[in-house]
């Protein structure tokens, strides 16, 4: 059922208004000329953790804790009844009392009855948070998609100038670039897959076997099971990672190496934190750069975002030093 088609029913008059509102699955009030909430569905209730006796009654930009308490839309609110304006799709993002962070869009129309303008307001609230992240993942992909292929064209060239030529055929170079080179692929189909929950030692192996040529000494922690959601972004950190150090970074160089080690400590809540260090020694001198690059940002995203903890990057004398840290679930 559409907006249009419920505001149609109500117009009829062939059935209550209450009963068309708890029918719903869209959350929705129906609030009076003061705007005070004189109806509230059952999809409201649920969407935002309230009791009806804490709603009904109540004015609309006192709910909860102020959430829609916003100029803005009290000023879209004020024209609603007067002058038959309507809101539409008018977005909101909030720390809601009881649910979080979340981002809505309100939409509000007068309800008109027969024989008369009518004083109701029918307000809706749709929840879009995922659809937004979903959004913003599927950009940063994309320019993942570009980024990689660049990277990917310049790993090459900089595994086909590090395997070694002197005492070789050239048979022999070959075999050897082209061994590094299948696992690079297997390392990148590893790092993208993210279909089934993987071992973190296995995904940090395979991620840099193609790229650390020996130099990449990984210090195992305990074992650590990553679920299918967290595979790729932090194979994806982990393969930017691998690629600053072979093109900037350590392994840019031969007596360079990388030292990555994870642990899960105590917390003082009783929660599961991983928490992953990658430490680069020997390699050029390092000094934080002026601008932050996008291999920068895909990692403190995909540790924000998709990871929900977080990356920090320290520029050290002697080298990046990476910490990751991972809620463990």
């Amino acid at each position: 059922m559409t907006l249009e088609d419920l505001y149609r029913m109500l117009r009829s008059g062939h059935v209550q208004a209450q009963g068309v509102v708890d029918s719903l699955d869209l959350p929705l009030v129906v609030l009076d000329e003061d705007l005070r909430v004189t109806a509230a569905n059952p999809a409201f209730l649920d969407a935002f953790r309230v009791e009806r006796d804490e709603t009904i009654g109540e004015r609309l930009f006192a709910l909860g804790n102020g959430q829609w308490n916003i100029p803005e839309l009290r000023a879209l609110m004020a024209d609603v009844i007067p002058k038959a304006a309507a809101v539409i799709d008018y977005k909101v993002t909030h720390d809601f009392q009881g649910i979080g962070r979340r981002t809505m869009l309100v939409g509000a129309r007068r309800m008109v009855h027969p024989g008369g303008h009518g004083k109701d307001v029918l307000v809706t609230f749709e929840d879009v948070t995922d659809r937004g992240r979903a959004e913003a993942e599927k950009d940063v992909l994309l320019a993942e998609t570009r980024h990689r292929m660049r990277n990917l064209l310049s790993v090459v060239r900089a595994l086909a100038g590090q395997t070694r030529t002197a005492g070789r055929t050239g048979e022999e170079y070959r075999d050897a670039f082209l061994g590094r080179l299948e696992a690079l692929i297997r390392a990148q189909d590893a790092s993208l897959s993210g279909g089934s929950a993987a071992d973190l030692a296995d995904l940090v192996g395979r991620t840099l076997e193609p790229v650390g040529a020996g130099r990449a000494r990984v210090e195992p922690g305990p074992a650590v099971r990553l679920a299918a959601a967290q595979v790729l972004p932090l194979g994806l950190i982990l393969h930017e990672l691998a690629t600053n150090a072979l093109k900037h970074g350590a392994l840019s160089v031969p007596e360079g190496i990388v030292r990555v080690a994870w642990d899960i400590p105590a917390q003082a809540d009783g929660a599961t934190l991983l928490l992953l260090d990658w430490r680069e020694e020997g390699g050029p001198p390092v000094a934080p750069p002026t601008t932050r690059g996008f291999g920068t940002r895909l990692i403190e995203y995909s540790a924000r975002t998709d990871l929900e903890g977080k990356a920090e990057l320290r520029f050290e004398l002697g080298g990046l030093h990476v910490q990751i840290s991972v809620p463990l679930t």
